[in-house]
Order: C-alpha cells, then sequence, then structure tokens
C-alpha cells in the first residue's frame, strides 16, 4: 500500500515531490455543485508559499495552481477534482553532495532503510513542499463546508516560537494577518521577529506550536470509538511534516487537573446547551459539543541548517554534513495554513460521514 491518502467520504490523495515538475492533490468525494475556481483556492495557497519575507524560504514559487478536473461552469460535478501545482524554482544542484549521506533530522536515511532509493533533490516526497498540495484541497474543502454548515470559521495562527510564548490576555483575533507569523500577540510577533532574525543569520533554526480553531462547527459530527472526531484531526495534524506532538484542547495540561477542574459544567441557554469552559477542546466521546474545536500541534526545527553536523554514508563510513539549500529558519510560520487545511479536511469528511448515516441530527435538548 501506498498510503497517500486520507479522509473518508472526502478523500484527498497527494502526490509529487520538491523537484519533480509538479505535485498536487486529487480530491474524490467533494459534493457536486460547490461554487470553486482557481482564484478561490490560490487565496489559500497565498498564504502558504514560499519567500514572502526573510523568515521563510527564498525558494521563489507561485503555487499556481490548476483546476484539471471535476469542475465544469465554476461548479464541482461530483466527479475527482485534479489540483496541480508547477514547481518552477528547484536548485536541485543545492542537494548533490547529499546524494550518499544521510542528513540528522531528517527522512534520508529511513526513506533508504524501507525503499532502497531516495530522491536527495530536497527529499522528496519528505519535504514540507508536499503540503501546498493539502492547503490547495483544503480550499475546496472551504468551499463544500460553506454550503453544508456556513457559521463555520477555521482560523490558525502560532502561540509559541521556541521557548517564547505568546501572551493570551494580548489575544486579539484582528492581529493574526498583520504580522509575518499569523500571531494574535502583537508585542509577541515583534519580539519574535528579533529572536528568529538573529537566529537566521547564525545559520540555525527553531520549533514552534500552531493552534488551529474552527469556531462555528455544529454539535454531533464525529462518531464513538475508531472514527472519532479527535482521532482523526490528530492524524491529520500529525501527518504534516516537521510535526512532532498533537493536543486537543486541553491536551497534556489535562494531566495537571483535578476532575473538579477539568469538567466544563453544562448551563441551558436560550440557544441550546452552553458549557462554562472547554477543556474539552470542543470533543467529548469523538462527537462535537458545538464548542470552538481546539487543536495543536508542535513543529520541530528546520533539521536543514548550516552547522556541521555528523552523519554516516550509504556504505556505513562516518563523515560530516551542513545542508545547504534555501529553507525556513522555522517552518512553523508556513505550518499555520497547512494546519488550517488539514482541519477544513478533517471537518467536512466528518460533515459527510455525519449527512450520510444521520442525515439532521436526532438528538433534542430543550
Amino acid at each position: 500500500m501506498s498510503m497517500n491518502s486520507f479522509g473518508h467520504f472526502f478523500r484527498v490523495t497527494t502526490w509529487g515531490e520538491s523537484h519533480g515538475p509538479a505535485l498536487g492533490a486529487t480530491v474524490d468525494g467533494c459534493p457536486p455543485g460547490v461554487a470553486i475556481d482557481e482564484a478561490m483556492i490560490q487565496h489559500w495557497l497565498d498564504k502558504r508559499k514560499p519567500g514572502q519575507n526573510k523568515f521563510t524560504t527564498q525558494r521563489r514559487e507561485p503555487d499556481q495552481v490548476k483546476i484539471l478536473s471535476g469542475v465544469f461552469e465554476g461548479q464541482t460535478t461530483g466527479t475527482p477534482v485534479q489540483l496541480m501545482i508547477e514547481n518552477t524554482d528547484q536548485r536541485s544542484k543545492d542537494y548533490g553532495d547529499i546524494m550518499d549521506k544521510f542528513r540528522p533530522g531528517h527522512a534520508d536515511i529511513t526513506y533508504w532503510q524501507k525503499y532502497g532509493i531516495r530522491d536527495y533533490r530536497g527529499g522528496g516526497r519528505s519535504s514540507a513542499r508536499e503540503t501546498a498540495s493539502r492547503v490547495a484541497a483544503g480550499g475546496l474543502a472551504r468551499q463544500a463546508i460553506k454550503q453544508i454548515a456556513p457559521n463555520v470559521q477555521i482560523t490558525g495562527y502560532m502561540v509559541q516560537m521556541g521557548p517564547r510564548k505568546i501572551d493570551r490576555t494580548n489575544f486579539d483575533w484582528a492581529q493574526i494577518e498583520q504580522n509575518p507569523f499569523w500571531t494574535p500577540d502583537a508585542a509577541a510577533a515583534e519580539d519574535w521577529a528579533t529572536y528568529l532574525d538573529d537566529l537566521r543569520k547564525s545559520g540555525n533554526s527553531v520549533g514552534a506550536v500552531v493552534e488551529v480553531v474552527a469556531r462555528g462547527v455544529p454539535a454531533g459530527i464525529g462518531a464513538p470509538v475508531y472514527a472519532k472526531l479527535d482521532t482523526d484531526l490528530a492524524a491529520a495534524m500529525m501527518s504534516i511534516n516537521a510535526v512532532k506532538g498533537v493536543e486537543i484542547g486541553e491536551g497534556m495540561a489535562a494531566a495537571e487537573l483535578t476532575g473538579e477542574a477539568n469538567a466544563d459544567e453544562i448551563f441551558m441557554g436560550q440557544n441550546g446547551p452552553q458549557y462554562s469552559s472547554n477543556h474539552a477542546g470542543g470533543i467529548l466521546g469523538g462527537i462535537s459539543t458545538g464548542q470552538d474545536l481546539v487543536v495543536r500541534f508542535a513543529v520541530k526545527p528546520t533539521s536543514s541548517i548550516l552547522t556541521t553536523r555528523k552523519t554516516i554514508t550509504k556504505s556505513g563510513e562516518e563523515t560530516e554534513i551542513i545542508t545547504k539549500g534555501r529553507h525556513d529558519p522555522c517552518v512553523g510560520i508556513r505550518a499555520v495554513p497547512v494546519g488550517e487545511a488539514m482541519m477544513a479536511c478533517v471537518i467536512l469528511d466528518h460533515l459527510l460521514l455525519h449527512r450520510g448515516q444521520i442525515g439532521e441530527s436526532r438528538g433534542r435538548i430543550g
């Protein structure tokens, strides 16, 4: 099995390599009649594309998406939608020195151990460039969500860079698109700019934590046991390149709470149930509560750095390596739109699953 697909009803298969002619996504299961064009998808790809400022890789890719199938007269037809993004600024010569060496922190060694062959030009399928395909598919998912659940809003942002966290008392939704770090804390953005610039100039990198929130998600989507909404969200976020940890709601911090503190008390409001807090992250028993869905994921430091590291060759000889090329000093920045895209794909998938099994939610309260 190739394992290049995810989703149940809304199924996304990504294809292509970092330094190949193109990459993209084949999306099967998108409902017919969804208004879509290339500009709608391009809006989201532009958030992720490289080279937009000094804090991201200087590889210059327009990430221009082309819709090759599944759309007629501005609407999806219900058949597979093929999305393609051409690579235009590859510099494969940057990777000639590593064809026989394994870069520490990269998938080079495991790809070789598994397949006995690897695309050393930028990492091939293991490159974060693959995530452009996901963002394209997420753009399509967002348009479909608008038809099924128009109140849903999906927003991602950085809450931590290295050891430096945002001050949540400064949280301002309007700030997120006003700085290069997609952070809701203007003071943190200022601090991070100096911090990351120093790391970038020294050839080093740093990790980050990204939070993605979906507001307006209806109660009742998801399923017990093997199709839990949080299970699929965790798997989707964990599949993003460089992600090493995922939390839902309170996450790891829930281990520090008592049952009394952790329980989100329930009250009856004018429009249905209301909760005193959201430690659960909007999911109970794998099913959405109607509160905000809150997911966080940790992204490791970019492994491509200009510091000499010890490694071995394919023949087992010990050597040293410096990774050349153009790389993100903090890959968490461009992971924000990727996290949003994965959230959109999972939510749409579960909306379609819910509609297929239940139709409208059956349990009435009040």
